[in-house]
């Protein structure tokens, strides 16, 4: 199965990279280099071809190369859902991130329609110890990868969230004021909460088809439902507790991602670190499977440093799993050798004194 592929990239004043330029022909793509060499920084820009902030959730000021106070900007010709694009994205020094799709402006929700990027990142390790925050936001680039309007959705309720927030912290008692904001809370948490659903079921499904890595049964807590007049309900008769504590305390805000480690039932934050890695491999194969099932084309993976702490047999598990997708992977390790059971199957790039080069 042939996937979506970035073609050619090029970055200038970007972190590290006063310019770099890589062609791709849609093999899954080793790069390895020493720590610091800027590996990650390549991930990065291409994070940047889908909508948000990126597998750093850097601002766009943090982006621009230090050593130059000017902007920034990532340009890539990549292979997408049913055609090919130009896609540029950039900003100016003191300016807000700006998307050009095949010369034309548009909004960063545009490329949820032509690429679907995937991530696994070494901060990504403690995901199951960390905050229910970086949970949710986990749970929602899984929903966002199959239902792009999902980003919408909750840009729509942190609004609106967010005006009445304000309302309770000045502690308005107007309820006209919060009934139009509740409502709009209502419509969007309960898309959002459906949007989560499906994303779980289609996950479980990928997961019972097999493979090499662990299966994590994955539940979602502390939502009020997928109906919106249950939330609007919920919302309105907890305006009281919610003013003493000046912030909404329901809704899908609030939401927790829970894993259990299927074989062991045993819970992913009390796995060993590990287990808690295979886990999360297994969780990214399998939205890349359900997604390569859903679009005909398997999505663009982003693996940073992910071969380092797998032994060789999961190493080349998971490059054959990679292959049997058609996947386009790009991968960061500090040494070729941690990608010699990928062989001839990948292209390799060697980083090293701000220059890439291939192996």
């Amino acid at each position: 199965m042939s996937g979506l592929a970035i073609k050619a990239l090029q970055l200038t004043q970007f972190r590290s990279h006063a310019r770099a330029a890589l062609v791709f022909d849609g093999r899954p793509v080793a790069i390895s280099g020493p720590n610091g060499a800027g590996k990650t920084n390549i991930l990065e820009a291409v994070s940047l071809l889908s909508p948000g902030r990126g597998l750093r959730r850097a601002g766009a000021e943090d982006l621009a190369r230090q050593q130059a106070a000017v902007g920034w900007k990532v340009a890539a010709d990549v292979a997408g859902l049913g055609a090919d694009h130009r896609i540029e994205t950039w900003a100016e020094a003191g300016e807000a991130r700006a998307v050009r799709i095949d010369g034309k402006a548009a909004p960063q929700t545009a490329l949820g329609r032509i690429l679907r990027v995937l991530w696994l990142v070494p901060a990504m390790d403690r995901l199951w110890l960390d905050a229910a925050e970086a949970r949710r936001r986990f749970l929602d680039r899984m929903a966002l990868s199959f239902m792009p309007d999902h980003a919408e959705a909750v840009l729509d309720y942190d609004k609106a969230m967010r005006e009445r927030n304000r309302l309770l912290k000045d502690q308005v008692q107007d309820p006209h004021w919060y009934g139009a904001l509740e409502a709009q809370m209502a419509a969007a948490g309960a898309q959002i909460s459906a949007n989560r659903a499906q994303a779980l079921a289609r996950i479980a499904q990928a997961q019972a088809a097999g493979g090499a890595f662990p299966v994590a049964d994955l539940a979602i807590v502390g939502e009020v439902g997928e109906d919106a007049s249950d939330l609007a309900q919920a919302l309105a008769a907890g305006r009281g507790r919610d003013m003493a504590a000046g912030r909404s305390l329901i809704g899908p805000h609030r939401a927790d991602l829970q894993a259990v480690y299927a074989a062991k039932g045993t819970r992913a934050d009390q796995c060993s670190t590990g287990e808690q890695k295979a886990l999360l491999i297994s969780l990214i194969l399998a939205n890349a499977r359900a997604l390569a099932q859903d679009l005909g084309a398997a999505p663009i993976l982003l693996l940073d440093e992910v071969a380092a702490h797998l032994d060789p047999a999961r190493r080349a598990a998971l490059y054959d799993e990679i292959c049997a997708l058609g996947a386009q992977a790009l991968m960061t390790g500090t040494e070729a050798g941690l990608f010699d059971s990928l062989g001839a199957r990948g292209q390799s790039f060697v980083l090293e004194d701000g220059q890439v080069g291939a192996a």
